[in-house]
C-alpha cells in the first residue's frame, strides 16, 4: 500500500454509519431543483453551525446572479485553515452539487434492503447529488468534531449543477483560498475515478415563419414548423445529429426541446428549439454547431409562401462547458488513488461523456478528480442509492479530507 506523504499520522476512524444514512436522507427529503437550492442549503449550514464552525468561514457568493438562470442563492463556500503542525500543505478542495433535476421533487425516502430510494414511485431519489453533498458534510462534521489533523481545506456546494454547472462556472474564486487540487463527489462506484470530461454547447433555436389560417389559406403562411422538420431531417440525414462520427472522431448532438404553436388551423409562425453538441473534440463540437447553422438556414431559404416569403432563424450559443483530461500522475489523481486503495478499493479510471462540476474548476485551474458515492439510474424513477457504497464514499471523503 502506498504510504502517506509527510509525517505518519494516526488511522481514521470510520464516519458514523447511522448519522450518515440520517443525513443524506434529510437531504434528499428537501425539495431542491436546480435553481431553488437556499433550503437544502439552509441544512447545511445548520449542521456547519451545531458543529462550531464560525460564522466568518460560513461564505455565500453570488454565482445565481451571473447566471442566465437566476436562482435563489449562489454557492455555499466553507473555508478552513490547516491543524497546527499542517499549515503549510496544499490547501484540497471536496466538493458536491446541491441541486437535483426536476423530477426528484415530491422525493419520499424509503429504504429497501441496503438502498435508499424514493417510496413516491412517480419521482427520482434525488441522491444526485445529495449524496455528494451528504458525503462531504459527513467528512467535515467527523474532522471537526474528532478534532481530526488536517490541512488547510475548502468545502465547496454549488448550486445549478444539472442545468449546466452555472454554480461551478460562476463561483467566485476569491472565496476558495487557492485549492491546489479538489474531489468532486458525484458518481456511483466510489472506486472508480472520473479524470476527464466531454465538453459542450448549448443551442437556442430560434425560428421566424409567418402566420396564416391553415384552414382558409395555407399559402399565406410560411410554417416555422416545416423549417425546422427540413432543418432536422437534414441533419439526421447527414449524420450530424445523434451520434456523431467524423474523420476519426466522435461526438453527439441532440434537438431535446421543441416548444411552439397555439392551435391546429394556425400556420406556425414562431418555433423555438433547446439542442446541445457534446464532443471530448473541441472541433468536431465546433463542427456541430457550424452544421446546425447551415441546415436551419437552408430550411428557412426553402419554405416560402405563395409571395416568395421566408422565414428566418436566430441562433443563441453557449459554450456550456469545456472538456477536460487530468494525467494519471497529477497530484489530484495520485491523492485520489492513493485513499481508495487504503480503503481495499479496486481503482479504475474512466473519461465521462456528460459534464461535471470539475469541468469547470479544471478550468479555473484547480484539477479536479470526480469520485463516485453510491448513485445509481440518476435521472429516472428507478434511481437509488446503494447505502453500502454512500458509505464508502463518506470514508474516502473523510480520508482525503485529512490527508491521509
Amino acid at each position: 500500500m502506498p504510504q502517506p506523504i509527510g509525517n505518519p499520522k494516526p488511522p481514521l476512524p470510520d464516519p458514523d454509519r447511522r448519522r450518515a444514512q440520517e443525513l443524506v436522507t434529510r437531504l434528499v427529503a428537501i425539495p431542491g431543483q436546480w435553481g431553488q437550492e437556499s433550503k437544502v442549503a439552509a441544512q447545511v449550514i445548520d449542521h456547519l453551525r451545531a458543529a462550531g464552525v464560525p460564522q466568518r468561514n460560513i461564505l455565500r457568493d453570488r454565482a445565481h446572479k451571473k447566471s442566465p438562470f437566476g436562482g435563489e442563492c449562489g454557492n455555499l463556500i466553507v473555508p478552513l485553515a490547516g491543524s497546527p503542525g499542517r499549515t503549510r500543505e496544499p490547501r484540497r478542495m471536496l466538493m458536491a452539487h446541491l441541486d437535483t433535476v426536476p423530477l426528484a421533487v415530491g422525493c419520499r425516502p424509503g429504504q429497501r434492503g441496503r438502498r435508499l430510494v424514493s417510496a413516491n414511485q412517480s419521482t427520482a431519489l434525488g441522491g444526485d447529488n445529495r449524496s455528494g453533498s451528504a458525503a462531504i458534510l459527513v467528512a467535515l462534521l467527523e474532522l471537526l468534531e474528532r478534532r481530526l489533523p488536517h490541512p488547510p481545506l475548502t468545502l465547496l456546494w454549488t448550486v445549478q449543477e444539472e442545468v449546466g454547472l452555472c454554480g461551478a462556472r460562476f463561483v467566485d474564486q476569491r472565496k476558495l483560498g487557492r485549492p491546489a487540487m479538489a474531489f468532486n463527489f458525484d458518481g456511483g462506484d466510489p472506486g472508480r475515478l472520473t479524470l476527464g470530461a466531454t465538453g459542450a454547447y448549448r443551442m437556442a433555436i430560434h425560428v421566424q415563419g409567418l402566420a396564416a389560417h391553415a384552414g382558409l389559406h395555407p399559402e399565406h403562411g410560411v410554417s416555422a414548423t416545416a423549417i425546422a422538420a427540413l432543418a432536422i431531417a437534414d441533419l439526421s440525414r447527414g449524420g450530424w445529429h445523434g451520434l456523431v462520427e467524423h474523420r476519426g472522431v466522435r461526438g453527439t448532438s441532440n434537438v431535446g426541446v421543441i416548444q411552439g404553436g397555439d392551435a391546429t388551423n394556425v400556420v406556425t409562425d414562431r418555433l423555438m428549439l433547446r439542442a446541445e453538441a457534446r464532443s471530448h473534440d473541441r472541433r468536431l463540437r465546433h463542427r456541430i454547431v457550424q452544421e446546425y447553422r447551415r441546415a436551419f438556414a437552408a430550411a428557412a431559404r426553402e419554405v416560402r409562401n405563395h409571395k416568395g416569403q421566408r422565414g428566418s432563424v436566430r441562433f443563441d450559443i453557449t459554450h456550456d462547458y469545456e472538456s477536460y483530461r487530468l494525467k494519471e500522475s497529477e497530484p489530484s489523481v495520485v491523492e485520489a488513488r492513493r485513499a481508495a486503495e487504503a480503503l481495499g478499493l479496486k481503482v479504475s479510471y474512466r473519461v465521462a461523456d456528460g459534464g461535471l462540476d470539475a469541468n469547470w474548476t479544471n478550468a479555473h485551474g484547480i484539477p479536479t478528480v470526480s469520485l463516485g458515492c453510491g448513485q445509481h439510474e440518476i435521472h429516472t424513477t428507478k434511481e437509488y442509492l446503494d447505502l453500502d457504497e454512500f458509505h464508502v464514499g463518506c470514508r474516502l471523503a473523510l480520508r482525503l479530507a485529512c490527508g491521509v
